[in-house]
């Protein structure tokens, strides 16, 4: 009488195509076949797979690609990002990702061939920090297929990804910040760039700042969104923290200048008419409109930095200037935090470290004045 073949036995055939299967019933009564060129390769393959079952991994199958899975991954984790960030997300898969490793099968993927993809993408051009996060973005796709039981493992946790790299900063020394604001005094973004001088906001905070967020009687604005770019054009995002929403008190000299601002729009939208865009912002284009981040760079920003003499900096590094201020003139480190809207103060004391040896020689010199001989 034949025996029943159990669970966990296999056997082979030979293909129509010329290859081997190897077919193993499991424990559900499902039937899963591996192929190989040769028998040895299935019977390798199904022995990989018993191993796997008696460490009590999952069964995956081989069919899904990588391209398959990244495209419904994108499309599932839409909804639970912002745009933007699901538009870098896209380009980061469809640039970089499934032109190597599109067409692997997913439960295949090996942690070498995402060591060769980012080696390749390091030879090509792309900075370690892009790298970096295509890193980020693979370990975070592939945590989500191991706990859909899609992948054995997450490879990306045997993989060594390139370190980011970390951005020079570049500060204005306070003479070169009063230079700047003087050189800046007949430009139509003067209180654009005293604001970002005074306060530290970020540059898309600025572009989002409305009228109806200001308060020159109480000195005081409210940081309520961000502009940012995207496929669809510019889009005003919410910051998701109390820390990014906040109030910012304004020094007088921001005051004069954000009243100077005023006064300059009504004159611009008095002369464009009907033509005038009315978004309520409080920095505009020329016919009222948004602020796009390029043209304020190479049209404004450069050229003001060209006619004061001034390094080339980043608008960015007018941010970390304010801080800088701040800091050199006493200002405690968590009321820098709060202004800069940073979710901790260690994060403010740890990117503004180089400012603490001079904030330690004026505490050093006070408490001299305080106790030492000076005192008496």
């Amino acid at each position: 009488m034949t025996r029943k073949r159990g669970n966990n036995e296999g056997t082979f055939r030979k293909r129509s195509d010329g290859r081997w299967e190897a077919r193993i019933t499991l424990e559900d009564g499902s039937r899963k076949s591996m192929y190989g060129v040769t028998r040895q390769e299935a019977a390798t393959r199904m022995s990989e797979l018993l191993r796997d079952l008696a460490k009590g991994l999952p069964v995956v199958g081989e069919r899904q690609t990588v391209r398959e899975y990244m495209v419904s991954w994108l499309a599932t984790v839409k909804p639970t990002i912002e745009s933007t960030t699901w538009q870098r997300y896209g380009e980061y898969v469809r640039l970089h990702t499934l032109p190597r490793l599109g067409g692997v099968a997913l439960s295949r993927l090996t942690p070498q061939q995402v060591q060769a993809l980012y080696a390749a993408k390091l030879e090509e051009g792309l900075s370690p920090t892009t790298v970096s996060h295509l890193h980020a973005l693979l370990h975070s796709a592939l945590n989500d297929a191991l706990r859909l039981g899609l992948v054995q493992r997450n490879v990306c946790d045997l993989v060594n990804p390139p370190r980011k790299r970390k951005v020079e900063m570049m500060t204005l020394t306070p003479e070169q910040a009063r230079l700047m604001l003087e050189t800046a005094a007949a430009d139509r973004l003067e209180a654009l760039y005293v604001v970002a001088l005074t306060t530290g906001m970020r540059e898309g905070e600025l572009f989002a700042l409305k009228w109806r967020d200001v308060n020159v009687d109480t000195a005081a604005l409210q940081v309520r969104a961000t502009l940012k770019n995207s496929e669809a054009g510019l889009i005003t995002t919410y910051p998701k923290t109390s820390r990014s929403r906040r109030q910012i008190a304004l020094t007088q000299v921001a005051v004069e200048a954000i009243r100077r601002q005023g006064a300059r729009q009504n004159e611009e939208r008095l002369a464009i008419g009907p033509a005038w865009r009315d978004k309520d912002f409080v920095f505009t284009d020329v016919i009222g409109g948004p602020l796009r981040r390029s043209n304020v760079l190479y049209r404004n920003f450069k050229p003001l930095l060209k006619r004061a003499g001034l390094p080339q900096i980043r608008f960015h590094d007018l941010r970390h200037t304010a801080a800088t201020l701040m800091l050199l003139q006493g200002i405690h480190p968590k009321v820098v935090s709060e202004i800069l809207g940073h979710a901790s103060v260690s994060i403010t004391l740890d990117l503004y470290s180089h400012v603490l040896p001079t904030m330690q020689k004026d505490a050093t010199a006070a408490l001299d004045r305080l106790l030492g001989s000076e005192a008496k």
